[in-house]
């Protein structure tokens, strides 16, 4: 933490050693606050560079929690169960762990701006670490002045470790700290987020967008061989993630505008992680579903801190080999009213070193309407449901789905307060882990959470 404080203080005293350099003169950068809402992949603009000039930003959020967890688990187990104290825990009504992040940024060339994003405060680590840092550029100038210019009045190029863009359904989610752009509490049940090393290729034209993007395939950077002992696949490296997405995004008049993207992600070898586990700061709904310590045949079962083993009520297909997945995201926005939708197909192998594959559907759909004289209220529904098999040795799939209603309003375009309902349910969990009577209970059989969140944010 202390780092961070020096290099603020730092890049002060720079500015104003050298006048040079300025703070906030920044090229082709999505806003941070309300306005960067419904603002998807990368933009152009006209700004004129002036110089390098540094960018500080932050963002962070307080919640208050009053959600109760339920499941169909009895009071006391019978034969040839050997269960027995077992309950889920009880919550408070009270505030969680706030989250904050800060961005630090820089223009250092015409059309060439850099950027590291880090989390401050967030539930994976204790300590303050980078998210990611990339290399945007708009120009090539500094190669030659007007190098492939007619080429780049359309085109991005992102080189580094960044959110990976993968379907549109990001750019509306919370991510730790980050949670203004996110008209809700919750993200979708299965989040695609990822922030692996590597580069995207952007080419928007005549409200046509594309984009074609590789990484290496590694959440945690390394050089270490994946070795599997058993299946096609023995002593292979990881492959990279291969990412597009193509669609027309049009302001047909000044109250209508239309959004369809497509997308894709591949990884024909996965390394230490897949996009639907990649979330290292979760989100949300904290607490829920867990289970107290109980007794199995007199052995003692510690308590459970959520059986999803993410901490944050989200649905992991947990593919351990390869994996695809395609992303349609309709958006439209008519005045004031706002419709955005999510069809995700993903399949996985089920194991590393076995090929066999299995799938997982997610549906969602978001109907929101602003209002105000500057959009500055809002009122808001979502439903989201994703069905999929956890294992190919699983009988049937299991579904988990979701009801959210928020209300919001924007005090300014940096302060947002939100009052979030949310219900979601799991059906066709088995009750037991392994389906066996002298496993352990499942916290998802019958499994339901419902409850408010009154979230503020804060985002500059």
């Amino acid at each position: 933490m202390k780092k961070i404080y020096f290099l603020a203080v730092a890049l002060t005293s720079m500015a104003a050693a050298n006048a040079q350099v300025s703070f906030g003169n920044m090229q082709n950068q999505i806003s941070r606050s309300k306005d960067g809402i419904n603002v998807f992949d990368v933009q152009k603009d006209d700004k004129e560079f002036k110089g390098m000039s540094v960018d500080l930003g932050g963002a962070f959020n307080m919640d208050f929690q009053a959600i109760n967890s339920f499941n169909d688990q009895p009071a006391t187990f019978v034969a040839p169960s050997k269960i027995t104290g077992y309950r889920l825990m009880n919550t408070e009504n009270n505030f969680v762990l706030p989250a904050a992040d800060m961005t630090i940024g820089a223009q250092l060339f015409d059309g060439v701006r850099v950027n590291l994003d880090i989390y401050l405060a967030s539930r994976h680590h204790n300590d303050t670490y980078a998210r990611g840092g990339y290399l945007q550029i708009d120009k090539l100038d500094f190669i030659k002045k007007d190098f492939l210019a007619n080429f780049m009045k359309y085109a991005t190029i992102k080189i580094g470790q960044m959110e990976n863009n993968f379907g549109d359904a990001h750019f509306r989610s919370s991510d730790n700290g980050s949670t203004l752009r996110n008209a809700f509490v919750g993200n979708n049940i299965m989040n695609a987020f990822s922030t692996e090393m590597g580069i995207e290729v952007y080419y928007k034209r005549n409200g046509w967008v594309s984009m074609l993007g590789a990484t290496n395939g590694n959440l945690n950077q390394g050089t270490q061989e994946v070795v599997y002992t058993a299946g096609p696949n023995t002593n292979t490296a990881v492959s990279p993630s291969i990412l597009a997405k193509f669609g027309y995004d049009k302001q047909i008049d000044k109250d209508l505008r239309v959004r369809l993207t497509g997308s894709y992600y591949h990884n024909a070898n996965l390394g230490n992680s897949n996009i639907y586990s990649s979330s290292r700061s979760g989100f949300g709904f904290w607490g829920v579903l867990n289970n107290n310590a109980y007794k199995n045949n007199g052995v003692d079962v510690a308590a459970s801190y959520n059986s999803t083993s993410t901490p944050e009520a989200t649905f992991n297909p947990n593919f351990k080999n390869w994996a695809t997945s395609i992303m349609i995201n309709p958006f439209v926005k008519y005045k004031g009213l706002e419709l955005f939708g999510t069809v995700e197909l993903a399949s996985g192998g089920d194991k590393a070193g076995v090929d066999a594959k299995r799938t997982a559907d997610q549906y969602s759909g978001e109907l929101i309407y602003r209002f105000g004289k500057t959009e500055q209220f809002y009122i808001g529904g979502k439903y989201n449901t994703v069905s999929g098999k956890l294992s190919n040795a699983d009988a049937k799939k299991v579904t988990v789905d979701r009801l959210e209603s928020s209300i919001g309003w924007f005090m300014t375009k940096n302060i947002v307060a939100k009052l979030d309902y949310v219900n979601q349910n799991y059906k066709d969990y088995t009750q037991f882990v392994g389906n066996v009577p002298t496993g352990n209970a499942n916290n998802f059989y019958g499994g339901q959470f419902k409850g408010l969140v009154f979230e503020a944010a804060i985002s500059f």
